[in-house]
């Protein structure tokens, strides 16, 4: 007698249509993908939390220029500058410039000073492209620029902070760098 098959055996038909094991076999393909997405994502909030935290460190510095709006002249321009480059931590490489005068710079944490103090008594009517100021030349105080707005005095903070995301850029690091750049009117 021909038959199923017996003692513990299955049959052919009853394996294909054995749904056992079916969910355990979905999740081992859908897994990766989901782990993936999970890190893009993980990776992108890092960018962001960089970038903020970047933002946040320079917009500190910016009020901190415009409380100590005095502070922009020849006598201390050079001590304004250098505060405002301590209020950013030291892993940051940032330049801070007074009034195009008195100018401090940080790479690798090292700070170095220059500019003309002198300049910092004057002013401008600079003008922005990309994250390069072109400050003009001196112009009387409050008198109309030509781009508009008024002329005075202006602290630029220009930082950027080394950060390597593992998928792509997100337009939002630039050669290996989060940067951030901002000019502010004191006077």
């Amino acid at each position: 007698m021909t038959g199923p098959a017996t003692s513990g055996t299955v049959p052919r038909r009853a394996f294909w249509r054995d749904r056992r094991g079916v969910a355990a076999i979905e999740f081992a393909f859908i897994v990766p993908i989901l782990a993936l997405i999970m890190v893009a994502m993980v990776d992108f909030g890092l960018v962001l939390y960089v970038r903020f935290g970047l933002n946040e460190n320079v917009s500190a510095s910016a009020n901190y220029a415009i409380v100590g709006a005095s502070s922009v002249s020849s006598a201390g321009g050079a001590t304004l500058a250098s505060n405002l480059t301590a209020i950013v931590p030291t892993n940051v490489n940032m330049t801070v410039v007074v009034n195009n005068g008195p100018s401090v710079t940080r790479t690798g944490g090292v700070a170095s000073s220059s500019g003309t103090a002198s300049n910092a008594d004057s002013c401008y009517c600079p003008s922005v492209s990309g994250s390069t100021v072109t400050w003009g030349s001196a112009t009387t105080c409050a008198s109309t620029c030509g781009g508009g707005g008024l002329a005075g005095k202006f602290v630029s903070i220009n930082a950027s902070v080394s950060h390597s995301p593992l998928f792509g850029n997100y337009g939002l690091v630039q050669n290996g760098t989060v940067s951030t750049f901002t000019v502010v009117q004191v006077q």
